[in-house]
């Protein structure tokens, strides 16, 4: 019986020290998004986005068929307004995972802007008039915290599957 009345006080004060781990480091919550998904035919799915992850990979976990990736990593990376990082990456190789992203987003407007390969990419598989200021490839944007609530619109994706 002692032994039972000791292990309930050696549990009090963890209960204690636990309220002040809430303060500490964050918790893995606090690295995930919602992101909301419009597919072609208007249906809408929110999807839940770990910062630092790709679009690309966001919905691929969450069975969001997007075409094949354009895989290459990225060329360079903007790390402040005076250094940008070359990461000789091949960049965008396909323009499949074409998406629009939702403007006037916060997390949309300090998101890395697309690189020259990417704008290629777009061009040479989708029409001039399916193309948009919010156009980007999935594969090539890294989700930021900043993308809570986002909207994604998927557009009717191009036949990729002819043998």
């Amino acid at each position: 019986m002692a032994a039972r009345r000791s292990m309930a006080a050696a549990a009090a004060p963890s209960t204690v020290v636990s309220s002040s781990f809430n303060d500490g480091p964050p918790a893995v919550f606090d690295k995930i998004v919602k992101v909301t998904i419009i597919d072609p035919s208007g249906a809408r799915r929110i999807i839940p986005a770990m910062v630092g992850q790709t679009l690309y990979a966001a919905c691929d976990l969450n069975g969001v068929d997007l075409g094949p990736s354009s895989s290459g990593p990225p060329q360079e990376k903007v790390r402040s307004t005076t250094w940008t990082e070359p990461l000789y990456g091949e960049g965008a190789a396909s323009g499949f995972d074409h998406v629009l992203l939702q403007g006037g987003n916060e997390g949309v407007e300090i998101v890395e802007p697309a690189h020259d390969n990417e704008k290629k990419m777009i061009e040479a598989y989708w029409d001039a008039d399916e193309i948009f200021p919010e156009s980007r490839l999935a594969s090539q944007v890294e989700i930021n915290a900043k993308m809570d609530g986002m909207v994604v619109y998927v557009p009717d994706r191009i036949v990729d599957d002819i043998p």
